[in-house]
């Protein structure tokens, strides 16, 4: 079958299919519809179960915004909702015709006052169209043990099956065999092209307002693109109501607080939060003289509006800014980061009809000080302008259909560099523009109780725009032609049809098989050769001589609970084909270079793997087991003597162990053994001399590995203070409890004793590191 035939045919089945969904009962059916809140906070509740009694079948659940539709026969019908942490809420009313019934439900008077946000039914993992997705419990998040105390949604993602970190305490991932640079991560829909603090020990998200996360590493929905691996999809709380609500907390090297509640009582609400560390500061104070001359801190702020305008219609405004500085005084000085807003208007058209538009600015940016040899300044910035509208459309409990579409107006400015010398001289990298288009469509379909699919079509256009020298190069990569291009004028358009489907077939109550396919594009791409610093990042778009990333992913999973959804295994396989993978040629140049096409090659990439997870999520103990067994690799002419070899992200064995124990109402505790596979890394075969230099000289890329890396995290945490309107508590932790010396750099350098060898040099991190931080709320 052709690739014409096969979009025909699956065009043919959407078409078959919609209809078939969207097809009435021939006996009348009203909606019931409208918003699940908190009684007493009324923030909008994210996943609780909605069913009619006597017919569980017809059950639904509240959605990112809260809101649930449900059609009912007419006459009397008693609806059932329920929710982790809540009373259990029955509503009983009398049907004639659509109505909108908005619930509040009241937290459960034998559970913490602290609310469990889940997102998730008992049975999600069986039920659950998709494979391969994992929304993050916020209680999770709170209770793991981290470095240096600080809670860390990036951190807790990394010790799921499939996800790997990509270094000692980094909050970069790499997610099934993809690199850093090909997951999706929204903060409230805006896309971040770097999410660390403080070189990857810190992420930028601030738990205390996180509301729910969800991870998407199989077949995203169509509403996603833009990256080929994942989408990381964040958003933060909503704030309060009816009341003020403060939480913070104090570290050893930070501090944060947050503050909610209500702008007009019971119509509108803020959120707003900040962190800063000191950890440059407290060296100061007791007098340690290397910390005199040094910068190293990093502070952020979240932000937060809702409104509610109408019955109908909604709007929310947040907003993130972020900055990382470290710097020495009178050598260096650098800093990093984010500064983006939202605006999202979204309108309840009836019981059927939702529909989201949001107006997004991203901005991304470095600065760099250098005065040591040469006097230098450097800047880099990413500019994104952003429109997105989504339609969601219920016809039925049993058929779901979603579209809309996106724009995107790329501004990179890969480097401005002044030099200070006797003279100041400037240069500027060319910026370089692009406009980025998506549309989509998709169905979820319930065509039986043991049959249901997802499937759906993303359209992806990406334009490369002037102003600027594009570069035509011959088959040994030297520049042959160049051509100007004005403003606006458009280089080359990629267009790319991405289909997306999964299938989940219920076995019985307990177990289903699941299976999947997508196709995902990828227009912006990191250039890199160090894990370690941002700094020596580049960010440069597909251009007519480097082409879209494009991936086809399938995979195939056996999902099954035990003893009444307490505990979940799941065994699932994949298989990734990558086109149009982008390295290095050896010896690269990566800055200061307009044509930075001449240090690039291009091919292909593959990755496999299988995981396993068990979890238990309920009970005094939780926690989980995962495993992954997985390969990742790529193919490019010109490097490895065109033969497959290692991605820097390939590792064999990549193990996690995680326990949360809950002794009493005074005392928990945690714990987290993480295992996986040394990195592949390229090390020197040799040296040779070149005008008086010792030149390292390479066999084969990534040919080695590191030392395989292990640890083990503890933490403890009692509440030391609990009433009604306050609670207070102290958790103590210690990361890395047994004092492995992983890896953090390896460096090799000429032997002193015999200077025709090489010698290794090994640095670690976080030896026996401990933390301790006082949580506070009222």
């Amino acid at each position: 079958m052709t690739i014409k035939q096969r979009f025909m045919f699956l065009g043919i089945l959407f078409l078959l299919l919609a209809h078939n969904g969207i097809a009435q009962s021939s006996k009348k059916e009203y909606v019931v519809s409208g918003t699940i809140r908190d009684h007493e906070s009324q923030e909008l509740l994210i996943g609780v179960t909605i069913v009619e009694q006597g017919n569980e079948s017809k059950g639904t659940i509240t959605n990112v915004d809260g809101e649930y539709k449900i059609k009912v026969f007419p006459g009397e019908v008693i609806l059932i909702i329920s929710y982790i942490g809540y009373d259990k809420e029955e509503i009983k009313l009398r049907i004639n015709a659509d109505i909108t019934q908005d619930i509040f439900l009241k937290p459960s008077s034998l559970s913490l006052q602290e609310v469990v946000v889940s997102g998730r039914k008992a049975d999600e993992n069986v039920t659950n169209v998709q494979s391969g997705v994992e929304k993050i419990s916020i209680k999770e998040i709170n209770t793991l043990p981290v470095l240096l105390g600080e809670k860390d949604i990036i951190k807790s993602i990394q010790l799921l099956p499939g996800v790997r970190s990509t270094g000692e305490g980094s909050s970069g991932i790499y997610v099934r065999g993809g690199s850093s640079d090909q997951n999706s991560i929204l903060l409230d829909n805006i896309p971040l092209y770097n999410t660390s603090h403080l070189m990857g020990f810190f992420s930028t998200f601030n738990s205390d307002v996180i509301k729910n996360a969800t991870l998407y590493k199989g077949a995203m929905p169509a509403q996603f693109g833009e990256r080929l691996s994942s989408v990381i999809d964040i958003q933060s709380m909503d704030g309060d109501m009816e009341k003020y609500n403060f939480n913070g907390g104090v570290g050893l090297i930070s501090s944060k607080l947050s503050i909610d509640g209500p702008i007009q009582k019971g119509k509108s609400s803020f959120v707003i939060a900040g962190r800063r560390t000191y950890a440059d500061l407290v060296a100061k104070a007791i007098g340690a003289e290397d910390a005199k001359s040094t910068s190293l801190y990093f502070y952020d702020l979240n932000m937060k509006m809702n409104f509610n305008l109408s019955d109908k219609d909604r709007l929310i405004v947040s907003g993130y800014w972020g900055r990382d500085v470290v710097g020495m005084k009178n050598l260096f000085n650098n800093s990093y980061g984010n500064l983006s807003g939202a605006i999202r208007w979204s309108r309840n058209f009836n019981s059927k009809l939702l529909m989201n538009t949001s107006l997004i600015y991203n901005n991304y940016s470095t600065k760099a000080e250098e005065n040591m040899d040469v006097d230098m300044k450097v800047s880099t910035d990413i500019n994104d302008y952003i429109f997105k509208q989504d339609f969601s459309f219920f016809s039925s409990e049993k058929s779901t259909l979603r579209f809309g579409y996106s724009s995107t107006y790329h501004n990179i400015g890969p480097g401005k560099y002044r030099y200070e010398e006797k003279s100041g001289t400037d240069r500027a990298l060319q910026n370089r523009y692009s406009w980025e288009n998506g549309a989509y469509i998709s169905h979820q379909l319930k065509l039986s109780e043991k049959l249901e699919l997802l499937y759906g079509l993303r359209a992806s256009a990406f334009s490369v725009l002037g102003k600027g020298d594009f570069y035509t190069l011959d088959q040994h990569h030297n520049v042959t032609d160049t051509t100007s291009y004005k403003s606006g004028k458009i280089v080359k358009t990629y267009f790319n049809i991405e289909p997306r489907i999964s299938v989940n077939y219920n076995l019985n109550n307990n177990s289903s098989v699941k299976t999947s396919y997508a196709r995902t594009t990828q227009n912006m791409h990191l250039l890199s050769n160090s894990a370690m610093n941002e700094l020596s990042e580049r960010w440069t778009s597909s251009s007519n001589y480097i082409k879209p990333q494009i991936a086809d992913q399938v995979s195939l999973g056996y999902f099954r609970n035990f003893s009444d959804n307490r505990f979940e295994f799941s065994v699932e396989g994949y298989y990734k084909d990558m086109k149009n993978q982008i390295d290095f040629k050896d010896n690269a140049n990566t800055s200061r270079k307009d044509d930075i096409e001449i240090e690039l090659l291009f091919g292909k990439g593959r990755a496999y793997g299988v995981e396993f997870l068990l979890r238990k999520r309920t009970g005094r103990l939780t926690g989980w087991i995962s495993y992954t067994l997985s390969k990742s690799e790529k193919k490019i002419d010109g490097i490895n003597q065109n033969k497959w070899y290692n991605a820097i992200q390939d590792r064999t064995h990549d193990i996690s162990v995680v326990g949360m124990y809950e002794l009493n109402d005074k005392w928990s505790f945690s714990a987290a053994w993480v295992y996986y596979t040394g990195n592949a890394v390229s090390y020197p075969s040799g040296k040779y001399p070149v005008d008086g230099y010792e030149v390292p000289y390479f066999t084969e890329r990534n040919g080695y590995r590191a030392p395989a890396y292990h640890r083990l995290d503890i933490e403890a945490t009692k509440v030391l203070k609990k009433t009604k309107k306050f609670t207070s508590e102290l958790s103590i932790g210690l990361y890395n409890a047994y004092g492995r010396e992983n890896p953090y750099m390896i460096e090799f350098k000429t032997n002193k004793d015999d200077p025709n060898k090489l010698s290794t040099y090994q640095y670690s991190l976080f030896k026996f590191m401990p933390s301790v931080s006082w949580n506070f709320k009222f």
